[in-house]
């Protein structure tokens, strides 16, 4: 079968390299397999490292330009089936086929989200036949709250998100003092995206509450907007500018991670999702507030500690009896590196991409041109 990942977007996010390692897996399948990104982007290189059939779309074009390239592509590699994440990337795709004449579009909902269709994405879903992709049977769920949304032609798929543990095992961590971080420090580090800033605060807050008993300890905050001004002003109001390293968004993400004796995460979506399966997978025991993705991917006391919400001060005691007990750090990240390999292996989520697929190339489904 014939597929295309479509990534519109110019950063490296959890939503890319989900589509990344899926092209990758359904590839290895003998699927047809492209993935289509702006030029010179983090996708398009790491896809060209991996291997995989990928086409440079213009950075600068308009939608309407887009639709026409990308028509062409459809029609010369005769897609089947279109993968894309949002609602312009839906309405470009959406438009392409309809002028192409072909094609399916699954439109996959990042991890723990609500599906929501904006203007364009209703709009799109006139001009091709679509479906939905999920993450969790959770998110499955969500569709009960949205009737307009159960009722398109394709029926929801689900692919979980999963990662190849035997994959970090020649990681080489990051050199600590390269980042800005004390060689001999005790090193959280924190998974971070903007929509996360009151949960990095408590963070923040928590390594204040701690230094004094812990001087070693030592934050570096990773990923999008970790570098806000905003961010060091508040680690300098609470007195730990010293001991909090933003980092932003980095290349070698996974080898500061490795570098980590703990991990702590804030983000949300797919960030957040890969930065548990990541950190679990190096044997690196995890920290996140107790909410429905965390416990999704957290056993608590077991692979990590799930903290309550609330004071500070309570946060605080719970991470510093965790930070005491290296020897229980240790099996904690012995028992996620089992879990991921258990539970979130990597060839679950392609089954899933590979299970959407087939339904969508069922061309008795797609709608009359």
């Amino acid at each position: 079968m014939r597929a295309l990942f479509y990534v519109g977007e110019r950063q490296w996010t959890g939503c890319s390299r989900a589509f990344v390692a899926a092209a990758r897996g359904l590839a290895a399948r003998g699927h047809q397999v492209i993935v289509v990104s702006p030029g010179g982007t983090t996708v398009a290189r790491r896809a060209d490292a991996l291997g995989i059939d990928s086409i440079a779309a213009d950075p600068d074009a308009s939608a309407a330009g887009d639709a026409w390239g990308l028509r062409r592509i459809l029609q010369e590699r005769f897609v089947e089936v279109v993968f894309v994440h949002s609602d312009r990337e839906q309405l470009i795709v959406s438009s392409a086929m309809r002028l192409a004449e072909r094609g399916a579009v699954i439109r996959r909902v990042p991890s723990f989200q609500t599906p929501t269709l904006l203007r364009g994405g209703r709009f799109a879903l006139r001009m091709a036949t679509t479906g939905l992709l999920f993450t969790t049977e959770e998110d499955l769920k969500s569709l009960d709250s949205s009737p307009d949304l159960s009722a398109l032609p394709l029926s929801p798929a689900l692919a979980p998100l999963g990662v190849d543990v035997a994959e970090y095992d020649a990681l080489r961590p990051a050199v600590r003092t390269s980042i800005g971080v004390p060689a001999a420090s005790l090193l959280i580090v924190c998974s971070y995206e903007p929509q996360a800033r009151l949960r990095l605060a408590t963070v923040m807050r928590t390594v204040a509450l701690l230094r004094p008993r812990h001087p070693d300890l030592h934050l570096a905050v990773l990923g999008p907007g970790s570098l806000d001004e905003d961010l060091r002003m508040h680690a300098a109001a609470l007195g730990v500018s010293s001991a909090v390293t933003f980092l932003g968004q980095r290349a070698d993400d996974l080898a500061v991670l490795r570098a980590a004796d703990v991990g702590w995460v804030v983000a949300g979506g797919d960030d957040g999702a890969f930065a548990f399966l990541d950190l679990m997978a190096m044997r690196i025991p995890v920290l996140a507030e107790r909410d429905v993705m965390p416990k999704h991917y957290v056993a608590d006391g077991i692979t990590g500690v799930l903290l309550s919400p609330g004071a500070p001060s309570h946060t605080a005691a719970a991470v510093a009896a965790f930070l005491v007990h290296a020897d229980r750090r240790a099996a904690m990240g012995n028992a996620a590196r089992t879990r991921v390999q258990r539970d979130f292996p990597e060839s679950e989520m392609v089954d899933g991409f590979e299970r959407a697929l087939t339904t969508a190339s069922d061309r008795s489904r797609w709608a009359a041109r």
